[in-house]
Order: structure tokens, then C-alpha cells, then sequence
């Protein structure tokens, strides 16, 4: 008889509500319109709703020395390239922008399946090109970040922005990141552990997100991080993740590709905690150990 998931305790009751996985094609409608109804609400005054051209994002700057020329962070948020918006990481990217002192800006992305591949890398990449003008940001210090496919889409921009030798970023932070589409395909794994996202998820995603199913072998090496041969030249990487989470070998593995290239990598696994654990149990010693190592990681890339 196999044992159950050795959750960390202070995620234990957590985990015996969330379900294992919220992407399935026939639930995405509903989940969209519930995601749409909690961006109705109002905007904090601190926040800066602009347009990059290539669509809206929001930009936090710090509260004090708002003129200063300053690092900067682009963030891009989760959902599995089918549901969020910018507006459900606020508090993170206000911290952020308070805490280190640095602009933050998480800009709107197209969505799939309405759009596929490479639509959500266009808009990013566009929306990293305006950060980078504007006159109060240090375009030599400019760190791209997300989490979940936010995270995966950081790579995705940090492999198209070396290939297109516009700009050099100063860093990556990757945490729990959507690296490879394979992983949809795995039949190994004990999925008891997973919680928010889980194999069926896996396979709805990628599909929607590559136009066609996870794992054939014309997927874009730059739509699938962990599939393009060359990890080298890339921007310095913190990856984070969980080790019930369905990302944690892909995860680590890209860790270890990107070290072997020479890119300085640090990387980072919390035992017994499952994917998006740190928005769950905000205030778990977990959380608190992931998000300071974030933080750390973040301040060295920037400075």
C-alpha cells in the first residue's frame, strides 16, 4: 500500500480542500469568468495603468524617489497561458517595488486558446522593449520574472531577448515555472502530492498554448524552454519549486541545463509543499524561506 503525500504540516489542511488540478477544457469558461469578476475591482492609487502598444500592464514604482532612474522587473503572471491577469499579483509586485526599491511592471498577455504560441511571447517581449525606454528605468538592470507559465514565459523572453540581441537582461527568476510540455505525458508520477495543477492540466494547457498537442516534436524550442538545445549566453536564473509539485523534476533539470551551459543558476526545492504553495499559506515558514531567498536572489541580479 502506497503512503500518503508527506505534506508539510502547515500545508496539511490546506491540501485536503484544494482540488489536484483547475485546467480542464470543459471548465475553462467558468474559471475565466470567475478570474474576470475578481478584476473588477477598484485599482489602488499607486498603481499605474499604462499602454505598451502591445496592450496594458500595470506599473509599480516605489513610493519614495519616484523620479529616480531605477532597476527595473517585468513580471508576468500565471495561469497556465489560459487563465489570470496581471491584477492578481499586486501585493507581490508592490512589494517588490517597495522592498528593493525598483519599478515593477506586469503587463497583460494574450491568452490561449484564443491565441496560441507566440502571441503571449509578443506581448511580453514588446512590453520588456517599452520598460526598457522609459527614462526612469536602468535598462542594463532589468530582471525578468514570473510564476507558474508566468515563470515559463520568463524564459521564453529570456531565450528570444538573447536571440534578438536587444537588450541584456541582468537576471531570471523563475519560480515553480511551466518548462516543458512532456511532463503532460508522463505516466510515472504519483500525482496524490498535486494540488492546483496536475497532469490533465498539464496536457490541456500546453495544447492550447503550442495549437497542437503536448509532446510531438515540431513544438518551438523557444515556446518550450527545456526542448532548446542552447541554454548558453542566458541571463544569470533563480528557480524556485515545490516537491509535490508536477514542475519540480522539469524544473530542476532546466536548473542543471542551464549551470552545465555556464549560467550562473540557484536554485531551490521546499520539501513537502505543492504548486503556488506561497499563495496559499502566506504566512507558513515555507513560504517565508522561499520568498526570502526570492528576494535575496532578486537584490543580487539587480545591483
Amino acid at each position: 500500500m502506497m503512503s500518503k503525500p508527506n505534506f508539510d504540516p502547515e500545508f496539511e489542511s490546506a491540501a485536503r480542500f484544494l482540488p489536484r488540478g483547475i485546467a480542464r477544457s470543459w471548465s475553462l469558461p467558468l474559471v475565466r469568468r470567475l478570474g474576470a469578476l475578481a478584476d473588477l475591482g477598484k485599482d489602488p492609487d499607486n498603481i499605474e495603468i499604462v499602454d505598451t502598444g502591445a496592450g496594458t500592464a500595470r506599473v509599480h514604482r516605489p513610493t519614495s524617489g519616484r523620479d529616480e532612474r531605477r532597476p527595473a522587473v517585468l513580471w508576468l503572471h500565471g495561469g497556465g497561458f489560459v487563465l489570470g491577469s496581471p491584477k492578481q499579483d499586486d501585493t507581490l509586485c508592490r512589494q517588490i517595488a517597495d522592498e528593493l526599491g525598483v519599478v515593477v511592471m506586469a503587463p497583460v498577455y494574450r491568452l490561449s486558446p484564443t491565441y496560441a504560441f507566440p502571441a503571449a511571447l509578443d506581448d511580453a517581449y514588446a512590453a520588456l522593449i517599452w520598460l526598457a525606454a522609459r527614462d526612469y528605468v536602468d535598462a542594463d538592470r532589468i530582471v525578468v520574472a514570473g510564476a507558474s507559465a508566468g515563470g515559463g514565459l520568463a524564459a521564453q523572453v529570456a531565450l528570444h531577448a538573447r536571440d534578438q540581441n536587444e537588450l541584456r537582461l541582468a537576471g531570471q527568476l523563475l519560480l515553480y515555472p511551466m518548462l516543458d510540455d512532456r511532463s503532460a505525458l508522463r505516466t510515472d508520477l504519483d500525482e496524490r502530492g498535486f494540488r492546483l495543477w496536475d497532469i490533465p492540466s498539464n496536457r490541456v494547457a500546453w495544447a492550447a498554448y503550442l495549437g497542437h498537442e503536448a509532446g510531438l516534436p515540431e513544438a518551438s524550442p523557444i515556446a518550450v524552454p527545456s526542448r532548446n538545445p542552447d541554454l548558453s549566453d542566458l541571463p544569470s536564473a533563480w528557480i524556485g519549486v515545490g516537491s509535490l509539485d508536477l514542475f519540480c523534476d522539469e524544473d530542476m533539470t532546466y536548473a542543471d541545463r542551464l549551470r552545465h551551459a555556464g549560467v550562473s543558476c540557484e536554485s531551490m526545492v521546499v520539501e513537502g509543499v505543492f504548486h503556488a504553495f506561497d499563495n496559499v499559506v502566506k504566512d507558513a515558514a515555507a513560504t517565508q524561506r522561499f520568498r526570502a531567498s526570492m528576494f535575496s536572489a532578486l537584490r543580487k541580479m539587480l545591483t
